[in-house]
């Protein structure tokens, strides 16, 4: 297709963000094609993750970093590199890759730090590593680096269903964890304990806390990733074990909460927490070097595998959002170029 570092005359179709709004206000439209840095690749995207900050961008609460389109969403993608800028050795032109993004990702063509970049696992397809970076990236750097987890730990995840659940049981549990989950239901309960939970506790029956120390004897878990916020972080702190940590990665439920200091100093706790999204391209260089020395060799042994819930074209990304908001799905949701969308 010509050289298109040098060119804006090329264009794409993406996602847009027309406005502000529910699922209605995303359209498929015509966009240039990105140019890119002398230390990126250009991705011809095959597929693309949804994932729920996608949702909160489109509703204006989630802006773009500087420099990453600030109407195109979408923060995973899989596909295969059609040029490379000046510096970049580790790949080539047709290599298949998927990668995590700052955005930009519901499109055609996307620009990406080729640090960021891994190899589509050996036996996946593009749509399977497309649901693969941004949670596993997310997981990695949130358990394994912050939460400093060492095999025979245990982990409460909040959330065991969702795209960050999914990988979470996987991971931990390949790693040689105990993984305890939440859920909404019985159903979802038990779809985790067939992942590899050993238990999964419906939030909507059943306290987690007490369930917790119940289950350890009154010790607690070493490690919870909660994604949920406010009403949690006290029962968070109550079932935590002694040197326990609770890393957020969100707050769905609100970024306010009211708490006892006492776990936090009889107990020698440590609250933490991160967002991926804004951080260097040599920061998450680092991680994908690390998932691809630990976590890439079980994927392609089958030892952890993608969980994707339902593929949807990229003309029907107002669905897979609506989806999204549902909490249904068991696993991630992924947007898919067709023949009919002008591949």
């Amino acid at each position: 297709m010509g050289n298109i570092a040098s060119a804006n005359a090329y264009t794409m179709r993406a996602v847009v963000i027309t406005q502000p709004g529910d699922s209605s206000v995303l359209k498929v439209m015509d966009r240039p094609t990105p140019t890119f840095g002398d230390d990126e690749v250009l991705v011809h995207v095959a597929a693309a993750g949804v994932n729920r900050p996608d949702i909160f961008q489109r509703k204006g609460r989630y802006p773009a970093p500087k420099g990453v389109p600030a109407d195109i969403p979408g923060l995973e993608i899989a596909g295969e590199i059609v040029e490379i800028g000046r510096n970049v050795t580790s790949w080539k032109a047709g290599d298949k890759v998927c990668a995590i993004v700052a955005g930009g990702g519901y499109a055609e063509y996307c620009a990406v730090p080729a640090g960021q970049c891994l190899p589509v696992p050996a036996g996946l397809s593009l749509v399977e590593a497309a649901s693969l970076p941004e949670t596993f990236f997310t997981v990695w750097s949130n358990v394994f680096d912050r939460g400093r987890f060492v095999r025979g730990e245990s982990v409460l995840v909040h959330g065991g269903t969702s795209g960050i659940g999914v990988a979470a049981i996987q991971m931990i549990n390949a790693m040689g964890g105990t993984v305890y989950v939440t859920a909404g239901t019985d159903e979802k309960c038990r779809y985790c304990e067939a992942l590899g939970a050993t238990h999964g506790i419906n939030y909507k029956t059943e306290s987690f806390r007490d369930v917790i120390l119940k289950l350890t004897n009154g010790r607690g878990v070493d490690i919870i990733l909660d994604m949920i916020g406010g009403p949690y972080t006290e029962p968070n702190l109550e079932c935590l074990a002694e040197e326990g940590r609770l890393v957020l990665i969100n707050y769905m439920k609100g970024d306010e909460t009211t708490i006892h200091l006492s776990h936090v100093l009889r107990k020698r706790l440590t609250i933490t927490g991160s967002t991926l999204r804004a951080r260097s391209a040599k920061f998450k260089a680092a991680i994908a070097e690390k998932l691809r020395e630990n976590i890439w060799p079980l994927l392609e042994s089958g030892t952890i595998k993608p969980i994707v819930y339902e593929v949807f074209p990229m003309d029907q990304a107002p669905a897979a959002h609506d989806l999204m908001q549902s909490s249904q799905h068991m696993g991630k949701i992924v947007l898919q170029w067709t023949v009919g969308d002008g591949r």
